[in-house]
């Protein structure tokens, strides 16, 4: 298992790409080595299937340029029931990969799930880090320089924002890679995210843009102060 520059957290295959794909394209364009994990294999979604969501994300990986994707295969709807397995495996992969940032759900969202992982990962960055922790792992302790949130369903002021106006065509060809989950085919029945739910994503990144001064950006919430060596 190699070391990575990010490690991007969510709890179904397409969360981390909804709010962070543009980033993490941009990042593995830069040389960075981007890892992704899944806490699930979202086999209680509406649409498409296991073995189906996972061909998805593959593809989706590979127009990203991801160094590594995991998946625990925690249970769908179930992350409260299994908190602190969750909690322990993940700092266990934190300190396996060593990543200089997290990235992690934005912890206010529609789905509970979304905001289970949010609440795990925060926990576990945190116990990464205790010397004690874990204390029969050969692996050290490690705590990642920036932990940062990423929104996908929410919609809120963000502290800070990737411009991502120059790949963002790169970034709708990976979410258009999960077309059992956006796209209304035979058999498949509405959701929210059949719903013109792409089109909202694009507009939430032109709303950021705007803010920011840029065509569209990708929003991110800080779990503690930047800390700036001069203004």
């Amino acid at each position: 298992m190699s070391s990575l520059d990010i490690l991007a957290i969510g709890a179904h295959p397409d969360d981390v790409e909804i709010g962070a794909a543009g980033s993490l394209i941009l990042a593995a364009k830069q040389g960075q080595r981007v890892g992704i994990l899944d806490l699930t294999y979202a086999e209680l979604s509406s649409n498409g299937n296991v073995e189906r969501r996972q061909q998805e994300a593959q593809a989706a990986d590979k127009l990203m340029g991801i160094t590594e994707r995991f998946n625990f295969g925690l249970p769908d709807r179930g992350l409260e029931q299994v908190r602190e397995d969750a909690i322990s495996r993940v700092a266990w992969l934190i300190r396996q990969t060593r990543p200089k940032m997290v990235l992690a759900p934005y912890f206010s969202d529609r789905h509970p799930d979304h905001e289970s992982v949010s609440r795990i990962v925060r926990e576990a960055v945190f116990n990464a880090g205790i010397r004690k922790y874990q204390s029969d792992s050969s692996v050290e302790a490690y705590r990642p320089k920036q932990l940062l949130y990423y929104f996908i369903n929410s919609t809120v002021t963000p502290q800070m924002v990737v411009d991502v106006t120059a790949i963002y065509p790169e970034k709708m060809e990976v979410l258009r890679c999960y077309r059992s989950q956006f796209e209304l085919e035979e058999g498949s029945v509405q959701t929210p995210l059949t719903n013109g739910y792409l089109e909202m994503v694009e507009y939430r990144e032109r709303l950021f843009g705007q803010q920011a001064g840029v065509a569209l950006a990708e929003g991110f919430v800080s779990a503690a102060p930047y800390v700036l060596t001069t203004l």
